[in-house]
């Protein structure tokens, strides 16, 4: 039998897992615990690469700034996410 978590369980232990470098797996993880408790991730969904899960640094990832768009190119799968501009 599995064991149902709330909301607010959920949410805590996506924190935990973002507070030390987490991995490709932990990343996935974490999404698909939001995903299904309906969790939005905010701030965090953009500190990883959407396709392969890798959590962005300096080594790993190009960023250019154009045109009041964030670009962010992930070094390690060649995925390019673009984020507006506040």
């Amino acid at each position: 039998m599995k064991n149902k978590s709330s909301k607010q369980e959920i949410e805590r232990e996506i924190k935990e897992l973002f507070e030390n470098n987490p991995s490709q797996k932990n990343i996935k993880k974490v999404k698909r615990l939001a995903m299904s408790k309906n969790i939005k991730l905010g701030g965090l969904r953009k500190k990883f690469c959407k396709k392969c899960y890798l959590l962005f640094n300096v080594n790993n990832s190009k960023i250019k700034i154009k045109k009041g768009m964030k670009i962010i190119k992930c070094k390690n799968c060649r995925h390019v996410s673009r984020y507006k501009l506040k």
